[in-house]
């Protein structure tokens, strides 16, 4: 039984993969910011777009 107990409070202390899940949370985090930022700016230059090609059909 304190094998057992040795064992899991060795486990519970070790800290091996907390930075690569860190580092892979963060990485997730950036993918999602720059998905967000591409959306947005996106629909901005489609609006702009728009907005050109309606003036110029406009001008003719």
């Amino acid at each position: 039984m304190k094998s057992f107990l040795t064992k899991m409070s060795n486990f519970l202390r070790e800290e091996d993969g907390v930075t690569a899940i860190e580092y892979g949370l963060i990485a997730a985090l950036i993918g999602v910011a720059i998905v967000v930022a591409v959306t947005a700016v996106g629909t901005e230059l489609n609006t702009t777009f728009n907005t050109v090609v309606a003036r110029l059909a406009a001008a003719n």
